[in-house]
């Protein structure tokens, strides 16, 4: 049994708002009676990616198990190598899970793209046959909001080719979107998390859509059990 907590868009500011928000998942995780695996962060962990704001995350380490993070939009990639985040695109074995972080960003815009290299590198480390998790910060589909689709993962036609590849591959983990949603990519399953910072607001809610900061924040977690991946996502 392996279970992981999955965290995404923190957007630390250096305001006393995202640190309670952030403290208070960190209380939530380090008090449970069962720890998790490991706790994986999908970017946007800073809101400007300034070096003071990464320093925040630090608080995450009173939860006592691996932390794995990957850059978003707001990240910047050289103070987020620096605070000891990176590398950018790396594989990481959490109990019985392959986990493939990869770098989803281009610097300066919103919307993201895996290069061709990247995506040669992502080949070859899903090329054996443990179960495996490829995690991003932009999933690579629409989710039927006129803001988030725009700024999404494109390119992603070679992303399908790869996963096409690798049966091994469980699911695709994303942030990005602010709001907790399970779709399907290539094949598999993709589980976005929600943010701790805000929630998006889908148009059928409210007209246009709309980006809640004043509600509750929200995890996932992610359990790989008897040969099967369950995600249950959890306000707090």
């Amino acid at each position: 049994m392996t279970l992981i907590a999955h965290v995404s868009d923190t957007h630390l500011d250096g305001t006393p708002r995202s640190a309670e928000r952030v403290d208070r998942v960190v209380e939530h995780l380090a008090g449970l009676p069962r720890p998790v695996d490991a706790v994986l962060l999908t970017g946007d962990l800073a809101d400007h990616g300034e070096p003071d704001e990464y320093a925040g995350l630090k608080v995450f380490e009173r939860i006592g198990v691996p932390l794995l993070h990957l850059p978003g939009n707001h990240d910047k990639r050289e103070p987020f190598v620096a605070a000891g985040l990176g590398p950018l695109n790396r594989t990481e074995r959490v109990g019985d899970l392959l986990l493939a972080l990869v770098d989803s960003t281009i610097p300066g815009r919103g919307d993201g793209l895996v290069p061709d290299a990247t995506l040669e590198w992502l080949d070859r480390a899903l090329g054996g046959t443990d179960p495996a998790l490829v995690c991003f910060h932009h999933p690579p589909v629409g989710v039927g909001h006129p803001y988030a689709d725009k700024a999404r993962q494109f390119g992603e036609e070679r992303l399908a080719e790869v996963i096409a590849r690798h049966p091994n591959v469980l699911a695709i983990l994303c942030g990005h979107f602010h709001t907790a949603t399970v779709t399907t990519f290539a094949g598999v399953p993709v589980l976005i998390a929600p943010a701790v910072a805000s929630t998006l607001i889908m148009p059928w809610e409210v007209e246009g859509g709309d980006l809640d900061r004043g509600g509750p924040l929200a995890i996932a977690y992610h359990l790989f059990h008897e040969g099967r991946l369950t995600t249950t996502f959890r306000f707090i």
